[in-house]
């Protein structure tokens, strides 16, 4: 029967999602329990793609990409896929109307990370939003429900808080993406020389970024509020943590938030978020 392959479909993306994040799956389960199964289905999706580029070093990634792309697009038009994420991707697409403009903008940005580009600012906006901005567009949808009005008051807020994260990402990964992968996503910075007034020029944006997100935040429908709350202090912890080191350590060492501490944030954020106290 469909409804158990369907069903197979959404325990496929939410093991997908525990597996690859800790800490995006501890934000999930303090959302209403309606939100589950359509955010595990745009995490899965989201990171199959990423998988494709930044892992499958020994294939065609081009070619994968490109057959992942195909197959997501026929997924979402038939409404049906052998490939169980993809699966529940096309469904909560279909019942969340997740726009293919979102899509198409995720995929190009997975499609610049096969290429070596020297990234300038308009390639880094155009990245920024690909990666991270149209992601935490496609969650809007999933917690507006069909709610346009809200969707376009919270639309600029859950991008600047989708771009804050990723560029938090991308601070905490230097080391990793450039000695691994070939990558250096910040414009006109020379990894040779990243020194401290390059490190604060980063964290200043980042910064703005992170206030106008927290205004977003304590808008969304109270079903998604703490869940999303939770990650925003998490990545803001690992923010203030990355501030305090010194910019040769970020290009030693990945700076990372001990899970025991992650379940202390937990704590003190659940309180915050009872009194309202954001």
């Amino acid at each position: 029967m469909k409804d158990l392959f369907d069903m197979i479909s959404k325990k496929s993306s939410k093991l997908t999602t525990v597996t690859y994040s800790t800490s995006f799956s501890m934000g999930i389960r303090f959302f209403s329990k309606k939100y589950h199964d359509p955010i595990y289905a745009i995490y899965g999706f989201v990171r199959f793609a990423d998988e494709i580029v930044d892992s499958f070093h020994n294939y065609d990634k081009a070619k994968l990409l490109e057959r992942f792309k195909a197959d997501t697009y026929l997924a979402i038009e038939e409404k049906i896929s052998l490939n169980p994420i993809l699966n529940n991707f096309q469904w909560a697409v279909n019942k969340y109307h997740i726009e293919r403009e979102l899509i198409d903008k995720f995929l190009k940005s997975m499609e610049m990370d096969l290429q070596d580009i020297e990234y300038d600012q308009p390639a880094f906006e155009e990245y920024i939003l690909g990666s991270a901005e149209v992601v935490g567009l496609m969650c809007l949808r999933v917690f507006c429900e069909g709610d346009d009005a809200k969707y376009n008051d919270l639309k600029v807020p859950a991008m600047r808080l989708g771009s804050a994260f990723q560029k938090i990402n991308f601070l905490r990964d230097l080391k990793a993406d450039y000695q691994g992968l070939g990558r250096s996503y910040f414009p006109n910075i020379d990894l040779r020389k990243f020194d401290e007034e390059t490190k604060k020029k980063i964290e200043d944006d980042i910064a703005i970024d992170f206030k106008d997100g927290l205004n977003g935040i304590i808008r969304l429908p109270r079903g998604a509020r703490f869940g999303v709350y939770i990650a925003y202090v998490y990545f803001y912890k690992l923010f203030l943590k990355i501030k305090r080191v010194h910019s040769e350590q970020i290009l030693r060492e990945r700076i990372r938030i001990p899970n025991r501490t992650k379940y202390k944030l937990l704590v003190t954020s659940f309180i915050r978020h009872q009194l309202n106290m954001f």
